[in-house]
């Protein structure tokens, strides 16, 4: 963690709601591809398998998502990690 205050610009924190903006995006995006293959997995059993194989993908996506934000996030406000 800095030592130090941070002073954010309105063009750093502009920087970081587009990035929170960007995640949301593709969170939602992979959320809804999971409703619609779980709904369509239900509504047509034989391509189940199929489907279900579009859900297990989505959760790394999601996750890469999420790493790829707190790594920016942290660059922006000077956090290292050991």
């Amino acid at each position: 963690m800095p030592s130090e205050p941070i002073t954010l610009t309105g063009e750093r924190i502009a920087e970081l709601d587009t990035k929170l903006a960007d995640m949301r995006h593709d969170i939602n995006n992979q959320l809804s591809l999971i409703m619609a293959a779980v709904e369509l997995a239900h509504d047509k059993p034989e391509d189940q398998q199929r489907r279900m194989a579009a859900v297990v993908e989505q959760p790394p996506k999601i996750a890469a998502a999420l790493a790829k934000f707190t790594k920016e996030f942290e660059h922006i406000l000077g956090i290292t990690r050991p």
